[in-house]
């Protein structure tokens, strides 16, 4: 007699933790900071292009979607550095305990919260 065999969880059931939800994440700035460096190429190659092209290209940029933009790509590149030097720690062999896993997946946020703020304070205010 064949019975079916389980099917592994699935997302329907599977609960999400933390350290996945956070390695989804990293997986996903590092896609959107990818995307984002045509922002950056962009704009060099309009600097390079003369006043002209960078005026064009500074009113394209000072749309409030752009800014929301670039706003998330500041967001995405402090968290995958922050979350890289994490994966170095776990590389090294430190921080595997379950309440460190906690600890500095907390501070990765924080810490890219941090970093995002004080950079869009910095070049607004």
């Amino acid at each position: 007699m064949n019975r079916p065999r389980p099917l592994s969880p699935h997302l329907q059931i599977y609960k999400p933790q933390i350290t996945s939800i956070l390695s989804i994440f990293h997986r996903l700035t590092g896609i959107s900071l990818s995307i984002g460096s045509f922002i950056i190429v962009a704009w060099i190659v309009s600097l390079s292009m003369g006043i002209e092209s960078y005026s064009y290209f500074m009113s394209i940029v000072d749309n409030w979607f752009v800014q929301i933009i670039i706003f998330g790509f500041a967001f995405a590149l402090f968290y995958h550095f922050s979350n890289g030097i994490r994966h170095l720690f776990w590389d090294a062999g430190l921080g595997f305990e379950l309440k460190s896993v906690y600890i500095s997946g907390s501070i990765v946020v924080l810490n890219a919260i941090i970093l995002t703020t004080l950079t869009l304070y910095f070049v607004y205010f």
